[in-house]
């Protein structure tokens, strides 16, 4: 057992002799590995952190438990058909709605509602664009999990009295009050002075958009200032996680039966949950990581052919001391086995090496973004075993050339 232990050591000293003898030429053929590496760990970082980040941006704008009940809603791709048949047969939602699933719902523990349209908006000379103008009940707080900064958010007697109070998002207040309290100051909309109550906590952005250009107001003064014609979308909020989902289908039968339809019938009004969305961007990460993921890992392989390469080189240039192995008794299995070493711990160190790059690039990628790469520890298993196996399959022909050596023809090539 010693000896096949002792065998195994100079082997591996051969090698990173062998290796050492010329760094220039190893250096060169470990980039290929190395960036191979790193390029499969990162991609699927961004794709693990994109998941994480919009998984998050959601949580932030709708809120835990909560589904959302309108005219038309969709989560991922719909043909521009459905679209036309939604818009056909879907119904405008309105106050009766509201009042219907306040009743209905028995396993809601709170039923809220809101309408949206966006507005540009003009202060002190100052101008925002495109602020999105938000009439909402007055528990919506609570049902999508709002955090105000300052202040507080609307009460149901300014929603009951049509009060002309709102609520702004931080774009809001940095636009037109920098470094001042907005409490009890006034904004403008559409001519209208409202006086501010509260500010919501910075949210930040989703895909560029900022979640903070918002000003809510009582979704009766929406009515006021708008008119009446707005579709409401129908917000719920389920007590706990575990009930979330009959919660949701008992939301969906109430309205069923509110709409007279019949069984045969379907929906004519749009559901949205959290779930459904995380559910939606899970797939849509799964998808690209199916595609691109195998796609980096041709990476791997060409640099698995550059190690192949090298390998033969070597080959080559050793061959006398092939040649003298074998006369002093070495057999083709030490031989073979030398050689494989010999590339594989050049592909695992390029592993290592590249696995130290992507951590340290995300990090960088996370600081300066904001968005955070996850780097999964899933594939930083599969790039080392995939950098190891390429390793052992680009030596394994170059290490069957050295074995099938003959040593006499190998020691006259001196």
């Amino acid at each position: 057992m010693k000896s096949v232990y002792s065998f195994y050591a100079d082997a591996a000293i051969i090698a990173l002799q062998s290796i050492l003898a010329h760094k220039l030429r190893a250096f060169l053929t470990l980039i290929g590995i190395i960036i191979g590496v790193a390029s499969v760990i990162l991609v699927a970082a961004s794709i693990d952190g994109l998941n994480s980040y919009v998984t998050e941006t959601v949580s932030k704008v709708l809120g835990a438990n909560h589904f959302m009940i309108s005219r038309i809603a969709f989560v991922g791709n719909v043909s521009q058909e459905d679209f036309e048949k939604m818009d056909r047969r879907n119904k405008r939602l309105t106050w009766e709605d509201l009042d219907w699933l306040i009743n209905e719902c028995t396993t809601c523990s709170e039923v809220g509602a809101e309408a949206q349209t966006r507005r540009d908006l003009k202060e002190n000379g100052q101008d925002l664009f495109g602020t999105q103008i938000i009439g909402d009940t007055a528990n919506m707080a609570e049902i999508t999990d709002k955090t105000i900064s300052e202040g507080r958010f609307l009460l149901p007697h300014e929603v009951t009295h049509s009060e002309w109070v709102c609520v702004i998002g931080n774009d809001v207040r940095e636009k037109f009050f920098p470094g001042q309290n907005p409490i009890d100051k006034t904004v403008k909309i559409d001519g209208m002075p409202m006086r501010i109550v509260g500010v919501e906590e910075k949210r930040g952005t989703m895909f560029g958009n900022s979640l903070d250009n918002m000003v809510y107001i009582p979704l009766t003064s929406f009515e006021r200032l708008f008119g009446r014609r707005w579709t409401l979308q129908l917000h719920g909020k389920a007590s706990n996680h575990d009930d979330f989902q009959s919660t949701i289908e008992e939301a969906r039968m109430s309205m069923r039966i509110k709409h007279k339809l019949k069984s045969n019938e379907e929906d004519d009004f749009g559901l949205v949950n959290v779930e459904q969305v995380n559910n939606q961007v899970d797939q849509f990460t799964g998808a690209i990581a199916t595609v691109v993921v195998p796609i980096t890992f041709i990476s791997l392989v060409v640099g698995g052919i550059v190690v192949m390469n090298i390998m033969l080189v070597s080959v080559t240039e050793r061959t006398f001391e092939i040649g003298l192995r074998k006369a002093l008794g070495a057999r083709k299995r030490q031989i073979l086995l030398q050689f494989l070493i010999e590339s594989s711990f050049l592909t695992t160190v390029g592993g290592a090496i590249g696995i130290l790059a992507a951590i340290g690039i995300a990090r960088l990628i996370t600081y300066g973004t904001g968005i955070t790469m996850t780097v999964s520890i899933f594939y930083v298993v599969l790039s080392v075993a995939f950098s190891g196996g390429i390793g052992i399959i680009a030596g394994l022909y170059p290490a069957m050339k050295a074995a099938k050596l003959d040593p006499i023809v190998a020691l006259t090539k001196n």
